[in-house]
C-alpha cells in the first residue's frame, strides 16, 4: 500500500485564523495538524496535546465512523468546527490453520499473565511525551516481504479473531531491526504471552511504535533512539508461526495504519504477499 498525504487548508474565524492538516483522512490514518500557536484543539470529544508552535496530531481507528468534528479554539476564546470525511476502506479476510491449542484456549495461569501483560502495555502507551518525532519521516524498521496487512481479518483454526492492526515483515530470526523514527523506549519485555519479545518506542503526543515476536530486545525503557539504531532482532516469538516483525503503531488509544507513514517497500512490491507471518 502506498503512502501519501493530503494537504488542506481552512480558512477559519472572522480572524482569519489558518487550519492546516497533512496526511491521509481515512480508516486507519495519522494526521498532522497546525493551527495558530495558543489554540485549543479538540477531535470530537478528545482533547488533543498542542505544541507551543500550534502543531498536533490525530488518527483514526480501522473502523473509524466516516465523519469526525474537529474544534478549534483561538487565543481569542472564539471557536470553529470543521466536519472531517473519513474515507472507508476495505480489509481482507486470512485463514490460518495450525495455531497451537495451547494458545488458543490459555489456562488460568496464562490468562493471569495475559492481563500482566496487558496492564503494561497500556502503561507503556498511556504516556503523553512533549517529544516531536512524530512530526519527522518514518522508516521501514526491517526490509522483507510483507506477509501481513493493518485491517486484515484472521480466521485461526477456523475461528475469526480480533482485526490485525500491524503490518509484518518476514525475515529470518536474528535479523536487525531499527527504529521506525526517533523517539524513547517506553517498554522493552523479552516475552509476552501474545507478541512474545516486545518493544514500545513513544515518538511524542501520544504516537507510538509497537515491535512484535522479537527474538532479541536490545534496549532498555528509558533509552533514546534515533534512526538507524538497531534496537532488536527478529523472532517468532509469542503467537507466531514463523519468524518475522509485527509492527504496530497507535496514537493514544487509536491503531494507525505503518503502512500511511513510510514509501513502499524497499526491493520488495508494495502490495502483501502470501507468507508464514502472523
Amino acid at each position: 500500500m502506498k503512502a501519501f498525504n493530503i494537504l488542506m487548508l481552512f480558512i477559519l474565524c472572522a480572524s482569519v485564523q489558518a487550519l492546516e492538516l497533512n496526511g491521509p483522512l481515512q480508516q486507519g490514518g495519522m494526521v498532522i495538524g497546525k493551527v495558530s500557536p495558543g489554540s485549543q484543539v479538540r477531535l470530537d470529544d478528545e482533547i488533543l496535546m498542542v505544541s507551543e508552535e500550534g502543531t498536533f496530531v490525530l488518527g483514526f481507528d480501522r473502523d473509524a465512523a466516516v465523519t469526525s468534528t474537529l474544534t478549534v479554539t483561538s487565543p481569542d476564546g472564539k471557536a470553529t468546527e470543521q466536519v472531517l470525511q473519513i474515507q472507508p476502506r476495505e480489509y481482507r479476510i486470512q485463514r490460518v490453520n495450525g495455531i497451537a491449542q495451547s494458545i488458543m484456549n490459555p489456562t488460568q495461569e496464562d490468562l493471569k499473565r495475559i492481563r500482566k501483560d496487558s496492564a503494561e502495555v497500556r502503561g507503556a502507551r498511556a504516556k503523553r511525551l512533549g517529544r516531536m518525532d512524530f512530526a519527522g519521516e518514518f522508516q521501514w524498521p526491517l526490509v522483507g516481504p510483507i506477509t501481513g496487512v493493518y485491517g486484515s481479518q484472521r480466521v485461526y483454526n477456523g475461528k475469526p479473531s480480533r482485526p490485525h492492526y500491524g503490518v509484518d515483515v518476514a525475515a529470518p530470526t536474528g535479523t536487525p531491526l531499527t527504529t521506525p523514527a526517533p523517539g524513547v523506549v517506553t517498554l522493552a519485555h523479552p516475552d509476552m504471552f501474545y507478541s512474545g519479545g516486545t518493544l514500545i518506542i513513544d515518538h511524542g503526543h501520544g504516537v507510538s511504535s509497537t515491535l512484535m515476536h522479537l527474538s532479541k530486545v536490545l534496549v532498555k525503557v528509558g533509552d533514546e533512539v534515533t534512526p538507524g539504531d538497531i534496537v532488536a532482532e527478529v523472532g517468532a516469538s509469542g503467537r507466531a508461526t514463523g519468524p518475522h516483525l509485527d509492527w504496530r503503531m497507535n496514537w493514544r488509544n487509536t491503531r494507525i495504519d505503518p503502512q500511511l507513514l513510510v514509501p513502499p517497500m524497499p526491493s520488495h512490491k508494495a502490495e502483501a504477499a502470501k507468507g508464514d507471518g502472523l
